[in-house]
């Protein structure tokens, strides 16, 4: 396994590559090499899942090539570990198998793409550039929502209140009236909101706290 650091997400992103076969590992990290592209290569999933827990690297920055068929910890088993300790990069499955029925459950769990041994370069090349389009936009995603998180912890405990009732839909009146202050000091509690959310409609402002709540 090649030695890497742990790295920030303004860091180029890391492809994995967790391959029983040898042969295939020295292939695709050539062929990544070949254009520059970051990887590591795992000789089983039991390695590759000890360097994420133990976060030996960036556990969020790239994506995961993964052979479906490995002896001790399959392909499957390893993504639904993955999912339990919250990974969240695009898994690429590869197999010299053609298991319908299993790339389908992999597809379910969440796996971008299915490629059946022997692929073609180009094939693989695509497909990981895709994983990592889609990982970049789920990044700035997360980089946004922390952001807005971040915001939301200046706000007075009168300011969350009013907040709070904006986004619910409630008009300042109505706000005012539930709260017991004036619709003046409403306006003016809801405009430093927006300075301090660094919002200019109650559009803007509604989505980005939504989109930073908590999901089931």
């Amino acid at each position: 396994m090649k030695n890497n650091q742990t790295e920030s997400l303004s860091t180029s992103p890391m492809v994995h590559v967790v391959d029983d076969d040898e042969a295939v590992l020295d292939a695709v990290g050539m062929l990544l090499d070949s254009i520059g592209q970051r990887n590591t290569c795992y000789k089983d999933a039991q390695v590759f899942l000890e360097a994420y827990n133990s976060a030996d690297f960036d556990n969020h920055n790239g994506c995961i090539m993964l052979d479906m068929r490995m002896p001790v910890i399959s392909g499957i088993e390893c993504q639904h570990r993955l999912e339990q300790m919250g990974c969240s990069m695009p898994i690429i499955f590869v197999t010299g198998h053609g298991d319908v029925p299993t790339a389908v459950e992999a597809m379910k769990q969440g796996a971008i793409e299915f490629i059946q041994k022997p692929f073609r370069e180009q094939q693989l090349i695509d497909a990981i550039q895709k994983a990592l389009q889609i990982n970049l936009k789920s990044q700035k995603r997360i980089e946004k929502v922390q952001e807005t998180q971040a915001k939301l912890k200046l706000l007075t405990n009168r300011e969350v209140q009013i907040l709070e009732a904006v986004v619910s839909g409630k008009a300042n009146k109505v706000i005012a009236i539930e709260l017991h202050l004036s619709q003046r000091t409403v306006e003016i509690h809801r405009a430093h909101v927006m300075e301090k959310m660094g919002v200019k409609s109650l559009a803007e402002l509604v989505k980005i706290v939504i989109d930073a709540s908590p999901t089931e």
